[in-house]
């Protein structure tokens, strides 16, 4: 069954091809949640979208498509559940639902349970999702951490609304980091021996080089070697690390695989067959201002070694080999630049520009005892995944990783992600999920399939179902954005509305059949509470 969210943008749809508006593209017509309950369930702009194009004022636009979106509903039989279309403010269309659609859809949670939350929006398209890839040089930072949850989250929303999602790390496990860092070690295997060293100021200066040296003195590893042994054994710090965060990867992707392999002339020489590489100044340009780039990019050096680029344009075409549809990378923000060249490449081995979808994630910064925590990477001076983890554990790591927009800076403040208090989010909405556990294992009424909830009119109960109902819409906005933060701020309102109804309403001891009825509405409630929780990857105690 389609969601009624899915359902009412098909309507909109069709009521715009009846008037000669096909050429509206899909993602210009949204419904939102209105931030304010008295403007209905659902509201649209398009009217206001429209407005210019028909050269008709917005309220004008939204009366008349009203009209026909109400002829509609009751076509499709959902005027049961459409209460009220309304165009209010500037022309804005406004959705009112019954209480009937909300009754149905409650039984409905309690009958099938956590699958009756999934919407099929990705048909199985195979979606491979790259986060993190940090070169392994060295332990894993907060900006690292953070790409690691929102990843990873992602990909657990994307497989519940029906796409098939994998997950990749991609290592630059090649080139002048891995030198360096095998230089680094080297220097600190002459200290340990006594030598008096002059440490370079760009070599990586962390005490866990140190370490490395001291193994790989034991182990007698050449000098020719340390790089590659270094990076392994960063390697192995790296995967317990995520392990630990809750995230596994499907495929550990190798540069100097796919380097040995080949690929990268493969690439090259596709693209020179279709007339995208040209010769200048001694260096290969790859011509990316075909595709709306800025500049041509230099992709080979004139002295035959290879760009940054180039690697990265042979990875991504393999990716598409691999019978990838869409491609997710999640990148940093010194990143931003290199979008529009990717892009460009992409589309040169004539896959559509939308086929890669490139997620800028935001830094964070550490505060402790209300202070910021200054960070350095080369020098090892900085927050690592693991001392976040030690210090607050999974859950809250990775509840408030999630907290902001990826395009926000984020502040992560470890006082209050140690609280066991209402003012530490991630506390206050497992609490609500223990607190209905609580509640369903003391009643001695059970919820059965004849429970009336039509029972449930009061103020409080019909907020906690209606946001109950919010849920797929919001998993709809979390795909639009590439963002799971959406299900952070859901999941604390939800559990809100629950606080806020239970504080002002007994569940047990109100009679069997208003009993029942509020017994099913908080199992709804921590259904979804469970099925939110679970995409985030954070726990759910039915005890604290």
């Amino acid at each position: 069954m389609k969601d009624i969210q899915t359902n009412l943008i098909e309507i909109i749809k069709r009521s715009l091809h009846a008037r000669g508006l096909a050429q509206i593209p899909d993602d210009q017509i949204i419904l939102d949640i209105p931030s304010d309950g008295r403007f209905g369930d659902f509201s649209t702009n398009i009217a206001l979208r429209l407005s210019k194009l028909l050269k008709q004022p917005p309220r004008e636009v939204g009366l008349s498509l009203a009209e026909d979106i109400k002829k509609t509903l009751d076509k499709d039989k959902l005027g049961s559940f459409v209460k009220e279309v309304k165009v209010e403010g500037a022309g804005f269309i406004n959705f009112y639902f019954s209480e009937e659609y909300f009754y149905t859809k409650l039984k409905n949670i309690i009958t099938v349970g956590k699958d009756a939350l999934r919407i099929n929006l990705g048909k199985s398209k195979k979606v491979l999702i790259e986060f993190v890839s940090a070169n392994p040089t060295g332990s894993l930072s907060v900006a690292h951490a953070r790409q690691a949850a929102v990843g990873d989250s992602l990909a657990n929303i994307l497989d519940f609304i029906g796409f098939s999602a994998k997950r990749e790390y991609y290592l630059n496990d090649e080139g002048n980091q891995i030198n360096i860092l095998g230089n680094s070690v080297d220097l600190r295997m002459k200290e340990l021996a006594g030598e008096q060293i002059d440490f370079p100021e760009n070599y990586y200066q962390g005490s866990y080089i140190y370490d490395i040296a001291k193994k790989a003195k034991e182990e007698n590893i050449k000098k020719d070697a340390l790089g590659d042994y270094a990076s392994g054994y960063i390697l192995d710090i790296i995967k317990k690390e995520l392990e630990d965060f809750g995230v596994r990867f499907d495929c550990w992707s190798s540069q100097k695989e796919l380097t040995r392999a080949g690929k990268i002339e493969q690439a090259f020489e596709s693209l020179k067959e279709k007339g995208f590489l040209y010769e200048e100044g001694g260096a290969t340009w790859f011509k990316s201002t075909a595709f709306s780039d800025d500049k041509d990019r230099v992709v080979i050096k004139s002295d035959g070694a290879y760009t940054y680029l180039a690697p990265d344009i042979a990875y991504h075409e393999e990716k598409f080999h691999r019978g990838f549809d869409w491609l997710i990378n999640l990148w940093g923000p010194d990143h931003h630049g290199y979008i529009n060249r990717l892009k460009a490449s992409v589309q040169a081995f004539g896959h559509d520009a939308d086929s890669i979808s490139v997620v800028i994630v935001q830094l964070a910064t550490i505060f402790r005892d209300g202070k910021p925590v200054q960070m350095s990477t080369r020098k090892g001076q900085y927050i690592t995944l693991r001392e976040v983890l030690d210090e607050v554990g999974k859950d809250a790591a990775r509840f408030f990783f999630l907290m902001r927009r990826t395009s926000s800076h984020l502040d992560f403040d470890l006082d209050v992600a140690k609280k066991q208090t209402s003012e530490n989010p991630v506390f206050y909405v497992q609490y609500a999920y223990a607190r209905i556990s609580s509640i369903l294992r003391s009643s001695s009424v059970k919820i059965d399939d004849d429970v009336n909830v039509s029972l449930l009119k009061e103020k409080e109960e019909l907020v906690l179902i209606k946001k109950l109902l919010q849920f797929q819409a919001v998993l709809n906005i979390c795909l639009q954005t590439q963002d799971p933060y959406m299900v952070t701020i859901y999941l604390q309102e939800l559990a809100e509305a629950f606080h806020k109804f239970y504080d002002l309403h007994r569940v047990l001891g109100v009679g069997d059949a208003l009993t029942g009825a509020r017994l099913a509405l908080i199992e709804g409630a921590k259904i979804v509470l469970a099925c939110g929780l679970e995409l985030l990857g954070v726990s759910r105690p039915e005890k604290m």
